[in-house]
């Protein structure tokens, strides 16, 4: 019995040791493969570290790379920009010197400008005294060439004005400013011709004799004034107010007849007057 005991307690024994023995092994696999996994982790964990360190320094060789040329081209450009601006300094210069030269000049222009103005002063002071004199050897001149002025009667029979026979005598009248004047020629065989408002046509001309026949056309009546003489007045009412118009001849030519037509103030003013 003792020995089937023992036998039978050395057996338990024996399968605990195996047991334990499993387990360790078991243990130092499991930790085995743990420890390699850890390990293999720890290598990939690393590898990524190292990948990324690599392009790290790639892109700070890529900048680096690019902040040289980046330093190179504004060397370049300074450069340039300093050469512009001393040639701008230059043109600058230039300019500035040019303008301070034509101020210069126009100062002296000005100031000889201004020495001629005072002489012409002094000079315009003197042609006003001789103006005033002519003013009033003038107006003795108009005062004698008024009295020299005829006055006579129209063809109506009514008394004219002064006439004047040469366009001097006419200038007199005009400066008068007692009635209008205008100023013609006419050719024989030329169509009517207007002055102020009335219509005229020299018909004939007669220079031995001094005669001369002519239309006259006025509120759209047409008279006819035959066979009349140089320096006549001849008379005629225009208007709605009846106003005495008078037209006189004071020199004729061959085909040709000069004078003027005087009218009242406040006669129509003409559209166009010749």
């Amino acid at each position: 019995m003792s020995d089937e005991g023992e036998h039978i307690q050395m057996e338990e024994h024996s399968n605990a040791g195996k047991w334990l023995l499993t387990l360790l092994a078991v243990l130092f696999v499991a930790a085995s493969a743990y420890a390699h996994y850890a390990m293999y982790s720890h290598v990939e964990k690393l590898n990524k570290d190292l990948e990324a360190s690599h392009a790290q320094v790639a892109e700070l060789q890529n900048r680096m790379q690019g902040a040289e040329a980046t330093e190179e081209t504004i060397e370049r450009q300074v450069g340039l920009t300093k050469k512009d601006v001393a040639q701008r300094v230059a043109q600058l210069l230039a300019e500035q010197k040019a303008e301070v030269g034509r101020i210069e000049k126009q100062e002296q222009e000005q100031k000889a400008a201004i020495s001629a103005v005072a002489g012409d002063v002094t000079g315009v002071k003197t042609d006003v005294g001789g103006v005033k004199t002519d003013v009033a050897s003038t107006k003795a001149d108009l005062e004698a060439t008024k009295a020299k002025l005829e006055t006579t009667r129209g063809d109506l029979g009514l008394q004219s004005g002064l006439i004047a026979k040469t366009a001097g005598d006419l200038d007199i009248l005009k400066h008068k400013g007692d009635r209008n004047y205008y100023e013609f020629t006419l050719i024989r065989g030329a169509k009517q011709q207007m002055v102020s408002t009335v219509g005229l046509q020299l018909k004939k001309a007669d220079i031995k004799k001094g005669k001369f026949t002519l239309d006259v056309t006025a509120d759209d009546k047409t008279i006819e004034k035959k066979d009349r003489n140089v320096a006549e007045p001849i008379q005629f009412y225009s208007g709605r107010e009846h106003m005495l118009f008078e037209l006189v001849v004071w020199s004729v030519d061959k085909n040709k007849a000069t004078g003027y037509l005087s009218t009242p103030k406040n006669a129509p003013v003409p559209v166009t007057a010749n």
